[in-house]
């Protein structure tokens, strides 16, 4: 099996605080920055809704993507989340 890579975005609440990440373990890593695991930008803004989700099967697709999200104007970010997602409810119990 090939190995998966994900792109999240991650809110506070609806049109809250965004942030965006990579990962090969998305359930793992949302565990760790809903229980406050991880020190930083997620856990000063209480950023812990998973609102969006992108799976790759390479790390360097991945990582592109979330770079290029992250340049992103909010707008575009908000509309990429409310097309797949458009009642912003935490996608973390569906993983």
């Amino acid at each position: 099996m090939t190995q998966q890579y994900y792109i999240y975005i991650l809110a506070s609440k609806r049109n809250g605080t965004l942030y965006i990440g990579s990962t090969s373990d998305l359930k793992q890593r949302v565990y760790l920055h809903k229980n406050k695991l991880i020190d930083g930008f997620t856990k000063k803004y209480n950023v812990t809704m998973l609102v969006y989700f992108e799976i790759t099967d390479s790390r360097v697709s991945a990582i592109h993507r979330e770079k290029q999200l992250r340049k992103w104007k909010r707008d575009w970010k908000l509309r990429l989340i409310e097309d797949e997602n458009p009642h912003w409810g935490d996608l973390y119990d569906k993983l």
